[in-house]
């Protein structure tokens, strides 16, 4: 694998590698909602079964904030080229 590269020069805005973490507990609370939902019949609510991660977190907190390209003539672009 020493030829290991990847075609795009795509990273995070912030030094974070990964919103993994952010993705497990936005997705725990929207199941623990949901669930809530089916288990109270007399509290039943449609719209809580549709529920988005929208609804729930601001997709802006999570720990990367997006992507940005590398320019080529950047001196970082062999950098984040690199795996």
């Amino acid at each position: 694998m020493s030829h290991s590269y990847k075609k795009h020069a795509i990273i995070g805005i912030t030094t974070a590698k990964s919103e993994k973490k952010d993705k497990r507990i936005v997705n725990r609370q929207v199941r623990h909602k949901v669930n809530q939902a089916l288990k109270n019949p007399d509290k039943f609510n449609e719209n809580a079964l549709y529920l988005d991660k929208k609804d729930i977190s601001n997709i802006w907190d999570f720990a990367k904030d997006g992507k940005q390209r590398i320019d080529k003539n950047s001196k970082f672009f062999k950098k984040t080229l690199r795996k």
